[in-house]
């Protein structure tokens, strides 16, 4: 069993590690925008607006990555039942093959290794998501690919 208090701690530190390197890219970012060498030297000279465009999205990406680190730091995990919940940890599998999903508030798509397992943060607007929102014991979910991969859930923690 995972120790969910453990895997808040490596979500954070990951999300925190994220956000510290996307703030240094969007300092550069901005730094390279007012550089005294950015600036336009024709009509048809764009570096420092692209520049100024690319320092906009790193910071816009480095506020939701803190926007991230906040939720999960406030996430309340519900306690292991019947019903797959935001917070829950739930465990799919067919056979012998299982696979771990953390149904989170947010940065769905962000994987993290606890005890040699790789667990996958989805949130609820994910397609995977939205099956496993709700989703039962012995309910069979469809995981995409060529060819999809139909999983049951088979613990909700």
């Amino acid at each position: 069993m995972i120790d969910r208090s453990r895997l808040r701690t490596a979500i954070l530190e990951r999300l925190q590690a994220d956000f510290e390197m996307q703030v240094r890219a969007a300092l550069l970012a901005r730094d390279e925008a007012t550089n005294e060498e950015s600036r336009a030297e024709g009509k048809y000279d764009t570096r420092g607006q692209e520049a100024a465009y690319l320092a906009e999205g790193q910071a816009r990406a480095a506020s939701e990555l803190q926007a991230s680190i906040a939720q999960f730091r406030d996430l309340v995990f519900p306690a292991p039942g019947d019903t797959a919940a935001v917070g829950h940890l739930i465990t799919l599998g067919a056979g012998d093959k299982t696979d771990l999903y953390l149904l989170g508030p947010r940065s769905g798509g962000l994987e993290v290794t606890l005890d040699d397992l790789n667990i996958l943060v989805v949130t609820p607007a994910s397609p995977l998501g939205r099956q496993l929102l709700g989703a039962r014991i012995g309910t069979m979910v469809t995981l995409p690919g060529r060819p999809p991969r139909v999983l049951a859930v088979t613990h909700i923690a």
